[in-house]
Parts: C-alpha cells; sequence; structure tokens
C-alpha cells in the first residue's frame, strides 16, 4: 500500500480546468431604410465581441428603401438561412415586403428554437402584412414613433439577468420613441420610457404615456430579446446600451448567469 500510495503521489498532476467554450455564432441581418446600418452592423458586432465570447457573419442587404431590393437574392429564400448559428440579429427596415411565404421563411427557424434579437426598425419591418404573424415573433406591436427627445428609460425588473448593472433611470441623447400598441400574451416589459411633449417653455416634460423599450418574448421554442432602442448611432456606441444588449444576446443563448455575467467560457477573455 505504501508503494501504491507513492506512485500516486509521483504521478504527474491532470489539469482540470474546463477547454475554452466555443464562440457563440451570430448573425447579423440588417439593411433598408432610414437608418445607418453600415455603421450599425459594426458597432453592435464589435461591442459585443469585447464583452462575451461572440464570433459574427454580417449580412447587410436590400438596399436603404422601405422595399427589399434584389429579394430573389436574399439570405431568406434559403430555407436553411439560420442553419450553424447560434442566435440572429435582425436590425431591418423593410415596412413594405408583405410576402406570406416569404415571411415565413424568415420565422421558421426562430419558431423552431433558433434565439433572435430584434432592435428598432426591426417592429415596422413587414408591417404591410396582413396578418400578425411577425409581431408574435416580436413580441410587441408598433406601427409609429414621434419625434426624436431624449428617453429617461425606467428599469423595471432591476432582478432579471438582463436588466442587472443597468441603471434605475438611463437617459439617452434624442432618440424617437416606439409607440407600442401591444404586448403578446408571453413577452415580458424589462424597461419602459414615457413620451414627451413640449411644454410653453420648449422644454421636454413627460405625457402619462408609458412605452416598452426592453422586453423577452417567448416564441414557439426560441428565446427572442427586443429592444426599440435606437435610432442613432450615438446611443448604440453607449456602454450602457451595449452591456444591456450583450447580456440579452447571452439570455437569448441561456448562457447568462442569473447574477447577469457571461456563463464560464463566454467571457470574453475566453476568445
Amino acid at each position: 500500500m505504501q508503494i501504491i500510495a507513492l506512485l500516486l503521489c509521483s504521478a504527474p498532476r491532470v489539469s482540470l480546468a474546463a477547454e475554452p467554450a466555443t464562440p457563440l455564432q451570430a448573425l447579423l441581418i440588417t439593411g433598408g431604410c432610414c437608418h445607418d446600418y453600415s455603421r450599425q452592423k459594426l458597432i453592435l458586432s464589435e461591442g459585443v465581441s469585447a464583452r462575451a465570447n461572440v464570433k459574427w457573419t454580417l449580412v447587410q442587404e436590400g438596399g436603404n428603401g422601405t422595399r427589399r431590393q434584389n429579394i430573389q437574392q436574399s439570405i431568406y429564400q434559403n430555407p436553411d438561412w439560420a442553419k450553424g448559428f447560434d442566435i440572429v440579429v435582425h436590425n431591418e427596415c423593410f415596412a413594405d415586403d408583405a410576402d406570406p411565404e416569404y415571411i415565413e421563411r424568415v420565422l421558421a427557424p426562430h419558431r423552431s428554437g433558433t434565439p433572435a434579437i430584434v432592435i428598432h426598425c426591426t417592429m415596422h419591418t413587414f408591417r404591410a402584412l396582413k396578418t400578425d404573424a411577425f409581431r408574435e415573433f416580436l413580441g410587441v406591436t408598433s406601427t409609429h414613433h414621434g419625434p426624436q427627445h431624449p428617453l429617461d428609460v425606467k428599469n423595471l425588473q432591476p432582478d432579471h439577468p438582463i436588466m442587472k448593472g443597468f441603471p434605475v433611470i438611463w437617459t439617452t441623447g434624442n432618440e424617437e420613441l416606439y409607440a407600442i400598441d401591444k404586448l403578446w400574451p408571453r413577452t415580458v416589459a424589462l424597461a419602459q420610457a414615457a413620451d414627451k411633449k413640449k411644454d410653453a417653455s420648449g422644454a421636454w416634460v413627460d405625457t402619462p404615456k408609458q412605452n416598452t423599450v426592453i422586453w423577452v418574448n417567448t416564441y414557439g421554442m426560441g428565446r427572442v430579446f427586443g429592444t426599440t432602442i435606437p435610432h442613432n448611432n450615438k446611443t448604440m456606441e453607449d456602454p450602457v446600451y451595449l452591456a444591456m444588449f450583450t447580456r440579452g444576446l447571452l439570455w437569448a443563448c441561456d448562457k447568462l448567469d442569473a447574477s447577469g455575467k457571461p456563463r464560464p467560457g463566454y467571457e470574453a477573455s475566453a476568445k
């Protein structure tokens, strides 16, 4: 027994450290009307990868109008367009596309479990569709927004992992506040902001109307994280926004712990 013990003690130690996690594979699809998508795709991808172990594929298509150009060449024409990706980020603005079969190809992977993030004008994409199929996926119904003004974003769920570390109130620069006409049954509001109007002195003051600006939704078997913020690049570049967005991405992929931190292997340093 003494010999065996000596051999065991002298054997080389085997590291029990876990292998680095494989980076999350994220697909960002962007393009359309009214926004600086060429710059925003870089702000988002670089900002998230500085905070989490995420590798990006960027697809910008469709031109800069309200109807997607060259739609037959769209990534969505391939039924397997989402295959191989852990999450899809939609930052698009094509209000006048309304082909139900085309839109069903967009929705099918998410309904089957592919996580999603929906940003800003994605809420008005496929607005011309006569059914609510896309809105059920988004988790909100919105058809319009008001003039730009600072938003006082109120944290409604400070104990939710996505909202850990988010201020009680975060005041943005000038932003578009999207009117939210409906929250769908599986949607949970995480933050809201009051609509504003100018008083006699020209200052912006709150109205009683509150609109959800950050939320989570469950669509089929997939998680959806949504935010109507931002319109402007300056807001997207804000560390508060990028940190919140990164937590939302990790949550959608089930890689965010209860304290709002990346699960082991999914920190930026793990790359």
